[in-house]
């Protein structure tokens, strides 16, 4: 008798553990799969957000705001910090940081337009010179990062400077008038050309941003070459121990930035028309920022480029929203600034989380 109740009060218990088990699983479930979206999907805080702020800006702003003239606009003006954003996420996943990518850019297009109107050279390989220029200012960078083991903060920020000042040099602070590249060299003006579809319109510069996001984000996701840029960004000693070339990753990584901001200065042209030397000076901020907010973490290995791409049309938004609001331009880099701060604390939270 007293085995059948020391039987039946030990089968009591174990269903009460049981139970509190069960409860305690479905508490940490709920979490633990909140989680784990964020941490799987870094996207979708800035997707949520980028459709908060839409919906915001709507309800305040009305019809003007929802008028597919404005959205694709905001498309318009974000087309070359998405591109220099891509190219910003790459080394950023890495775990690295480049601050030139904005005078890559820049210097790019003087190339672009210097070869075509000062050495009389067919447009189209005026555009394959100022691409290669991009490609090289990478491989550069990649160079000393890869193989000279120099910090990549301290190797951009010296590579800034040289290029930033180079570019003023070779252009002797010359413009090329819109005019006169419609007139002889249009190719230059391609990125710009616009188009219409369904009451809205677009450029071939923000299909080329488009379409680069997601080459880049199925890359990234379905290679190897993108794993080895997550497991470098993660831990490059592990990495290198699991046998991923880590420098010619990173070598690679630099060159295709550097790639990626030669045709955002071919963008660069058709967006404003002419071939300016002090164009696009804020590209470096605004592509970190639209990484940052995007939810790419700065320590590298996690986060998505489709994040970045939904930074900048939030920036995108914020500013074309407050415009129309009649609210004063520095509110922007306010509400911009409260963004960046939540998103590397958003980060650190979910790295807690998920450590």
């Amino acid at each position: 008798m007293s085995s059948d109740s020391d039987h039946y009060e030990t089968s009591v218990r174990e269903r009460r553990e049981e139970a509190v088990a069960a409860f305690d699983e479905r508490d940490k479930g709920l979490m633990g799969r909140f989680h784990h979206a964020l941490h799987v999907t870094p996207a979708l805080v800035p997707l949520i957000v980028l459709i908060a702020s839409i919906a915001v800006f709507g309800l305040l702003i009305g019809d003007r705001f929802f008028s597919p003239f404005s959205l694709t606009l905001i498309l318009q003006q974000v087309q070359i910090v998405g591109i220099v954003a891509a190219a910003q996420s790459l080394i950023i996943l890495t775990a690295g940081i480049d601050l030139s990518v904005g005078a890559i850019t820049v210097f790019s297009s003087v190339i672009m337009g210097q070869f075509a109107f000062r050495y009389g050279i067919p447009p189209v390989f005026a555009v394959f010179a100022g691409l290669i220029f991009g490609l090289l200012c990478g491989l550069l960078n990649g160079f000393l990062v890869s193989r000279m083991k120099l910090p990549p903060f301290i190797v951009t920020l010296g590579t800034w400077q040289i290029i930033l000042a180079s570019n003023y040099l070779y252009s002797a602070n010359e413009t090329i008038r819109a005019q006169e590249i419609e007139a002889q060299a249009p190719l230059l003006q391609f990125m710009g050309t616009k188009f219409t579809l369904g009451g809205a319109v677009f450029t071939y510069g923000v299909i080329f941003m488009l379409l680069l996001v997601l080459v880049l984000a199925w890359v990234l996701k379905h290679t190897a070459w993108g794993r080895h840029v997550y497991a470098v960004g993660d831990d490059p000693e592990a990495a290198q121990l699991s046998g991923v070339n880590v420098r010619g990753t990173l070598l690679s990584v630099y060159g295709l930035a550097g790639l990626i901001c030669g045709f955002a200065g071919w963008a660069l042209i058709g967006r404003i028309g002419s071939v300016s030397p002090t164009s696009a000076y804020e590209a470096n901020i605004e592509s970190i920022t639209a990484v940052v907010i995007g939810g790419i973490s700065l320590f590298g290995g996690r986060g998505s480029i489709l994040g970045a791409l939904f930074g900048a049309l939030i920036v995108g938004v914020f500013s074309l929203g407050l415009r129309l609001l009649g609210a004063d331009a520095q509110w922007t880099y306010f509400f911009i600034g409260l963004l960046i701060i939540a998103a590397v604390a958003v980060d650190q939270w979910i790295r807690k989380v998920t450590a």
